[in-house]
């Protein structure tokens, strides 16, 4: 689908009024709502790439993730609830040093419409925020979000905190993010990572022993 280039190519371009334009072309004309953000999730990815090489100043980012947001406000009404009971608890936030929250809030998006009881920690969260909420919240899985490379290492010192704490053994962890690759995982040692927002959902969805759908 040639709109997908375009896509990204609106966000990198900040042109705000192109990204809404083709985001309610391609809801109208049947596009799956999750296939519409992940396309908008990874012209992000590319923003943010930007930002770390320099390229992108702070009040581009700024502007890119307000045009992000009003798409994903557009676009959130049309994911539907598959399921009316709640599946599985879950604690979600950026890691401390990133304050990027796009990923997570598609994340959040699709794990409430397949019945799961979020949690949102937000961005740049510390360690012991982390720590805090499995023990305040008891939840199934613990999700960490980063955007930026540096931030891998914060991400490792969260779960390894979670070790520490002897909590490893009573939730699952899953690390996302842009940067996120087997290299990464292998390093900070969670139970599933993904790069992609729909994978992340079926991935939190497998570690509960449901089926992936």
């Amino acid at each position: 689908m040639s709109s997908n280039d375009g896509i990204v190519e609106a966000i990198v371009d900040l042109d705000e009024q192109a990204a809404l334009k083709m985001a309610e072309e391609l809801r109208s004309a049947g596009v799956d709502p999750v296939m519409i953000l992940e396309r908008f999730r990874a012209g992000m990815s590319i923003v943010g790439e930007k930002f770390e090489k320099g390229e992108f100043f702070l009040s581009e980012m700024i502007m890119a993730a307000e045009i992000f947001s009003q798409v994903m406000e557009s676009i959130r009404p049309h994911l539907k609830r598959t399921r009316a009971e709640t599946i599985g608890k879950i604690v979600i936030g950026t890691v401390q040093g990133d304050v990027h929250d796009i990923g997570k809030n598609i994340v959040i998006a699709l794990l409430e419409a397949e019945g799961f009881d979020v949690i949102d920690l937000g961005v740049d969260v510390p360690t012991q925020r982390f720590v805090e909420a499995i023990r305040e919240y008891e939840p199934d899985i613990v999700g960490m979000s980063s955007l930026l490379t540096v931030a891998i290492e914060s991400t490792k010192n969260t779960v390894d905190a979670i070790t520490e704490a002897c909590l490893r053994d009573k939730v699952k962890i899953v690390v996302g993010g842009g940067r996120m690759d087997q290299h990464a995982s292998d390093y900070i040692r969670p139970d599933a990572f993904t790069d992609n927002a729909a994978k992340g959902v079926r991935l939190c969805k497998e570690l509960l022993g449901g089926k992936i759908v």
